[in-house]
């Protein structure tokens, strides 16, 4: 069985594990707290290796906890039915996640303290990684073909809306003190540096050999055989979906799937819509073209747009 998109506030949402209502209580009525630490990103931008590294730190490199709680139940989708009450039955400080636009996101965060730490990734990985998330798992109806998704996509007619203002919306608040910028690209070209300044804006102080437990147990080949991490254990209502977090783990993929007028066109609309930001805002010039590992970082795929 395959869903259609709820539709709040004119973005489409999956079905499975989301309610209209739910996802109005979390806009409008749940409260951040100055001890939260949220995590927001546009979907299929790395946010369960984010989550784990973020885990990881908070244990100081213990595995205890990401090999013992399910990934949801570490820091729990926000947006969600079931994220939703974990995090009002939680012990602050708590761990939050989030794939909210900017306009949707509870208002409580703007008057608070609480520590974001803000995702990006190449939205050409973003698009790919998507298509094979949304086609292999039964949350929504599937994408008949990439091309039909690429348009889709162009568009923002796909789960939580245009990639473009999403990024647009987060963008706006970096200046601020407590918003972090990070992207899947440099965490994959210098992970343990990208892991320190993590520690550094969330006060954190790790030793070496914690830092180098954090770099271990988040990498893509540890946490694809970690059941706790790689969504085995989803909530009984969610298991017959099928979902999986694990595909490649790589940038540039998108060279294999892209045509060159899609690539051509991509970058076009990259350019209107991104029109005005610094271009040293984004670092997808520099991701490694490797099979999961974080290293040959010489092995750089060009900058969109």
């Amino acid at each position: 069985m395959t869903y259609e998109f709820l539709w709040f506030e004119g973005l489409p949402f999956p079905s499975p594990g989301y309610s209209i209502e739910g996802i109005k209580e979390a806009c409008t009525k749940f409260v951040i707290k100055d001890e939260d630490t949220v995590l927001v990103a546009y979907p299929k931008s790395g946010t369960h290796w984010l989550v784990e590294i973020l885990c990881l730190i908070h244990s100081k490199g213990d595995t205890k906890w990401t090999q013992s709680v399910p990934i949801w139940k570490c820091s729990p989708w926000l947006e969600t039915r079931l994220g939703c009450k974990l995090l009002n039955e939680s012990e602050r400080p708590r761990l939050l996640t989030s794939h909210l636009p900017f306009h949707l996101f509870p208002k409580s965060f703007f008057t608070s303290k609480a520590k974001v730490l803000y995702l990006m990734r190449n939205p050409k990985d973003v698009l790919v990684s998507s298509y094979y998330f949304w086609t292999t798992s039964d949350l929504t109806k599937k994408p008949e073909s990439l091309e039909q998704y690429f348009k889709c996509f162009i568009q923002g007619n796909v789960p939580y809306g245009s990639w473009y203002e999403h990024i647009r919306g987060w963008m706006s608040m970096r200046h601020r003190e407590n918003i972090l910028l990070l992207s899947y690209e440099e965490l994959q070209k210098d992970p343990r540096s990208t892991i320190e300044k993590i520690c550094q804006f969330l006060g954190k102080k790790l030793n070496p050999e914690e830092l180098d437990s954090v770099l271990k147990n988040s990498s893509f080949h540890v946490m694809k055989q970690n059941k706790m991490s790689n969504l085995e254990t989803m909530p009984e209502s969610l298991k017959s979906l099928h979902i999986s977090i694990a595909r490649k783990g790589i940038c540039g993929d998108w060279k294999n799937h892209f045509t060159v007028a899609q690539a051509e066109s991509f970058n076009k609309v990259y350019q209107e819509k991104m029109a005005g930001f610094p271009k040293d805002l984004f670092s997808w010039e520099y991701c490694p073209r490797d099979s999961g590992s974080s290293m040959d970082a010489d092995k750089c795929c060009p900058v969109v747009g």
